[in-house]
């Protein structure tokens, strides 16, 4: 019976993966057609991984067009032209195989005659001009497969306008250089910034985030979660944001983690009291600040490193103490909604022992600490691929643990293979970690019992070739949006125009800022978002005197929120579907549970001491403390609870407070806290005179 169960939520999900996330409306295929797609996704994995450790940089340009090619060559085998087309089974319409091989022919038309073609510069010819216009399309047309409308629409409006420029500067000569700078121009269009990083970081870290879903670290972070809270006031919910902050590390989607978690976590919060709509609230709410969770953070912020200049460690610095608030926020209000209702844990004797989970499968964050610790020494690319060798290598510790020449012995030799090839024998890093990779997928044909299987190895690869698709096109369509924006001037003409304006109000200009943000990320995916916002109005932004880092990481911000944001929130959308509850309310809960999203980026572009720049150590500490003091406060009015109901005169106060605290400057600290010290106090006396009342 549960086999059952478990295979039903499992078509459900996958349903539900079709219905609202993009990437998973990929075409049906069975038996062999299947097999063959599989091997073609490895394939391109592994090429992505191999250009990462050993295309030197001199190749660096030549490799991109051939990126754009095999994407969108695997981009039409995988996606349908129509919903119609995905139901039916192994069925690949003829256009669809000649636009997946003109895309490879376009494409590596441009990497092989490459230096040719930058000689040229904008005095290309017409062969060029229309090999360009179709590579344009053909990528135009994969974006409306994978990613959908709406970027095609702001990247449209875009193009018209760069053609309108150009016309009007040089009519005799405007197609040919909207054509050279959008498809053949390195600094700007299609093959710039985005797809750059794109291919050289976010690839990787999706096959990473694939490889760790298989290791089964997603399961750990679960029982992780359980039996640090599991047994609390509420712990089911407690769980659902615990767990889906550790999950969204490495899942690059909000909509999949809400589905993957939520199958499991969200019948379960419904179960020990919490209603509906809160239940799918709280999974959408911590599944999409899962992006903003250091150190991976989703692909966005790869961008953010190269855009800005600023290191990537730096970033994720940065980005901690935002990250803590956003969910200290959702926690405790998950917390004092649990306490309102009166509802209990989990029963202990069913939640794992903590110490003794960390010493069994504790190992399965190996990958995760190597990343970490790697990012300080080599690029974000070759940290990946250090991650994606450990990641095959603790899948080699067996299941039996009996067999210690199995469990054991060869996790150490492509250990081994590394430290010989590297240290001894002194190759380059980059080829050393590759022969290493292959020393470990063969040792997993030795043994049954290890946690990666050649199969298993096989589908990470594969699903991190599919999620890399759209990632891709997105960060391709994005470039052409960017590059008009250079080629025309756009952006320095906005700042002449609204810098004077915004200096009058500058919460004005955030709060413009924020609604454009939310607004074009509801049909537009994070990475793309990010792009146009970072192009268009991080600069406006940094011209009123926020720094660099904290304007960029306040277009992040309220990119990633508009997915719980209605009316359009796929992540709430998603959680209200396995709930079953209402679409709306859901993502109105959802919204209220990420009040830290909409509070924070204010406070950071105001006063960047929260991104812990240039602090010492007391400095940082005071900034932490009362932060998270300000979020409980924020917290408790909004559950209007603490000890006891609070009436709406101290769910005031507490807002009050807790917004003077989050604000980092001493009299407002001072200020915050004596008011939620009072209203504690008052809570607390208030609770005691309730007590012999009731009695």
């Amino acid at each position: 019976m549960s086999h059952s169960l478990h295979h039903t939520d499992a078509a459900d999900t996958a349903k539900l993966l079709q219905e609202l996330d993009r990437d998973s409306k990929s075409r049906s295929l069975t038996g062999g057609y299947k097999t063959a797609m599989t091997v073609l996704f490895v394939l391109y994995s592994l090429t992505m991984i191999v250009m990462a450790l050993v295309v030197s940089g001199a190749t660096q340009y030549t490799r991109l067009p051939v990126f754009v090619g095999m994407t969108l060559f695997v981009g039409y085998l995988k996606y349908p032209a129509s919903k119609r087309d995905a139901l039916r089974d192994n069925y690949f319409p003829w256009y669809d195989v000649i636009l997946a091989f003109t895309s490879l022919g376009v494409f590596f038309y441009y990497a092989i005659e490459q230096k040719r073609i930058i000689q040229m510069a904008n005095r290309i010819g017409t062969t060029q001009i229309v090999l360009g216009i179709i590579g344009i399309l053909l990528l135009v047309e994969l974006c409306r497969r994978s990613t959908g409308i709406p970027l095609i629409v702001v990247a449209g409006l875009f193009t018209v306008y760069g053609a309108w420029w150009l016309t009007n500067n040089n009519p005799k000569t405007a197609l040919r250089n909207l054509i050279y700078n959008l498809f053949y121009n390195l600094n700007c269009g299609i093959f710039s910034s985005p797809i750059t990083v794109c291919a050289s970081f976010i690839v990787l870290f999706i096959i990473l985030g694939s490889f760790l879903e298989k290791t089964g670290i997603g399961t750990f972070f679960v029982d992780l979660a359980n039996s640090i809270a599991g047994a609390s006031v509420g712990g089911p919910a407690k769980v659902a944001v615990i767990s889906s902050a550790l999950e969204g590390m490495y899942s690059g989607s909000s909509v999949a983690n809400t589905v993957g978690s939520g199958s499991i976590t969200i019948p379960t919060m419904k179960k020990v009291g919490y209603k509906p709509e809160f239940a799918a609230a709280v999974e959408a709410a911590a599944s999409t600040g899962g992006q903003i969770m250091p150190p991976i953070m989703g692909a966005a912020a790869f961008l953010m490193a190269e855009i800005t200049g600023i290191p990537y460690a730096s970033i994720v610095v940065a980005a901690i103490l935002p990250a803590v608030l956003y969910f200290t926020g959702i926690f405790l209000m998950v917390h004092f909604e649990g306490k309102r209702l009166g509802l209990k844990g989990l029963p202990k004797d069913s939640i794992p022992h903590f110490f003794r989970l960390l010493a069994k499968s504790g190992y399965l964050l190996i990958p995760v600490v190597i990343l970490v610790i790697c990012m300080n020494y080599y690029t974000a690319g070759m940290s990946a691929c250090f991650a994606i060798l450990f990641a095959l290598i603790i899948s080699l510790i067996g299941r039996d643990k009996r067999d210690l020449l199995r469990s054991v012995g060869l996790p150490l030799i492509p250990l081994a293979v590394l430290v010989v090839l590297w240290q001894v024998i002194k190759i380059d890093t980059g080829t050393a970690v590759f022969v290493s990779m292959v020393v470990a997928v063969l040792c997993s044909f030795l043994t049954r019992s290890a946690i990666l299987s050649p199969r298993l190895v096989a589908e990470g690869l594969q699903g991190g070739a599919g999620s890399s698709i759209g990632v891709a096109v997105a960060c391709a369509m994005a470039g052409i949006i960017s590059g008009v924006v250079s080629m025309t001037a756009l952006g320095t003409t906005l700042v002449a125009v609204i810098v004077p304006l915004a200096q009058k109000s500058i919460f004005l200009a955030l709060f413009c800022t924020m609604l454009a943000c939310i607004v074009l990320g509801m049909g537009v995916p994070t990475t793309a978002n990010y792009v146009i916002m970072a192009t268009i109005t991080a600069p406006i932004l940094i011209k009123m005197g926020i720094p660099l880092l904290a304007a960029h990481m306040f277009v992040f911000y309220f990119g990633i929120v508009a997915d719980i944001t209605p009316p359009v929130a796929l992540a709430a959308y998603a959680g209200s579907a396995i709930a079953k509850s209402d679409p709306m309310k859901t993502g109105i809960n959802a919204t209220k549970l990420a009040i830290a999203a909409f509070i924070v980026p204010y406070i950071f572009a105001m006063n960047p001491s929260m991104l812990l720049m240039d602090q010492g150590v007391l400095a940082a500490i005071q900034v932490i403390i009362t932060s998270c003091l300000g979020i409980f406060g924020i917290a408790a009015a909004l559950e209007g609870y603490i000890v006891t109901r609070a009436p709406w005169w101290q769910r005031i106060l507490l807002a009050a407070g807790g917004l003077c605290l989050i604000d980092p400057e001493f009299m407002t600290d001072v200020v915050g806290v004596a008011v939620i010290v009072v209203v504690i106090v008052l809570q607390i006396v208030l609770r005691k005179h309730s007590k012999p009342a009731a009695a």
